[in-house]
């Protein structure tokens, strides 16, 4: 008889109920605003929500095709050219899928074999462990810190000792999540060398990638030098177009790289979100001030927060791009304890946070140990009563 108390694969040994279900159940007990959940509280834009309740009503509810409706493969690949200057073959190279998530599971499970090693940079999002142990790989961590100029950085010797011969895979993410640090070109080649040098594939998580504060500036590595043909771009409308709800996602990828997402992702849902496609198809082809301008309005946002975990002695890290604040808690809270700090925040404050040790490898738990992450995501007035909320617990 199976043990209720174990999990049926070794590989998920250790991964446990998530601290964010954990977080937003103290929100709803203590009515407290969640920052701790990256998801906006607005919709998207009403081009994108027309046209997919206008292919609901159409009758436009049926399985897609495998790789993603047409219409699709072809804005995304316009997308692509638009912005990044990248060409990517829409029936060849493009490959529509359910989220992010999928597009990343797809990729590693499709590309990595047992004991191959995943070189990441953390703190992290915890998928990318979890997809790495399903793929009886192991997770090469490479540690994101606090810089002296006020961004996060990382030790490029670091880089290079993490690398060994069982390497398979980088891990991109940029804009990154949790640090909201954006990779700037020194820092992309210093990735690409060592990918080029050693032979390595790079996976690209920019889902982000128009979240972008400030000077800070997108280079997607695939458009570096000698990158294109051994990288595998991914992306989602979820954060664009404020529909994390639709699960639409991508990748772009040489052809022999993309065939072995498809036959991973073949295996998890075939294809699916059919009105949602044709919407985030007119999305992508949204004029440039609509992205200019969400930017503009989160950047507010993010203020609003910054200005307020000043004031509460919480000490952020300004972020470059993506929906995210980190935050040294250690003034105010002197033991530094992040999950005892995000668990009492909500009675003490009426703010939910998620601790950042979580977003750590588990070898690594004490760099993130009295680091908190907010979330900033969220409608001007919710912003500015969580700022209020914040000011007045100082």
């Amino acid at each position: 008889m199976v043990s209720p108390q174990q999990p049926l694969t070794t590989r998920l040994a250790g991964f446990g109920a998530s601290v964010f279900a954990e977080m937003t159940a103290l929100a709803i007990q203590t009515g407290s605003i969640n920052l701790g959940q990256g998801f906006p509280d607005y919709n998207g834009p009403d081009e994108v929500l027309t046209a997919a309740q206008s292919e609901i009503a159409s009758g436009n509810n049926q399985y897609p095709p495998g790789i993603g409706q047409q219409d699709l493969r072809a804005a995304i690949s316009e997308h692509q050219k638009r912005f990044w200057g990248l060409s990517y073959d829409p029936e060849s190279e493009v490959l529509v899928t359910m989220g992010a998530t999928e597009a990343l599971a797809g990729a590693l499970l499709g590309i990595l074999n047992a004991g191959d090693e995943v070189v990441v940079f953390e703190p992290l999002f915890d998928t990318y462990a979890g997809c790495v142990a399903l793929a009886d790989a192991v997770l090469s961590p490479v540690t994101l810190r606090p810089q002296s100029t006020g961004r996060y950085g990382f030790d490029a010797d670091e880089l290079r000792r993490a690398i060994t011969s069982r390497t398979r895979v980088i891990l991109l993410n940029s804009p990154h999540n949790p640090t909201g640090m954006v990779f700037n070109k020194d820092e992309l080649q210093m990735v690409a060398d060592i990918a080029q040098e050693h032979d390595l594939i790079v996976v690209s998580d920019e889902v982000y990638e128009h979240l972008l504060f400030d000077d800070a500036r997108h280079i997607p590595i695939a458009s570096l030098p000698g990158m294109r043909e051994r990288t595998i771009t991914i992306s989602s409308a979820g954060k664009t177009f404020n529909t994390t709800g639709w699960k639409i996602g991508w990748a772009c990828a040489p052809s022999h790289l993309l065939h072995a997402i498809r036959m991973a992702k073949q295996l998890f849902t075939f294809a699916g979100g059919t009105p949602f496609q044709s919407a985030i198809a007119a999305g992508l082809r949204l004029p440039d001030s609509y992205f200019q301008q969400l930017a503009k309005d989160l950047q507010s946002k993010r203020d609003i927060l910054m200005a307020a975990l000043q004031t509460a002695h919480l000490n952020p890290i300004r972020p470059e791009g993506t929906y995210f604040i980190t935050a040294d808690i250690r003034d105010r809270w002197p033991h530094g304890d992040a999950m005892d700090f995000c668990r009492a925040l909500p009675e003490a404050c009426g703010v939910v946070a998620i601790p950042g040790s979580v977003l750590y490898d588990q070898r690594h738990a004490d760099e993130g140990r009295h680091l908190v992450r907010f979330a900033f995501c969220k409608q001007t007035s919710t912003m500015q009563a969580a700022a209020k909320k914040l000011t007045e617990w100082a």
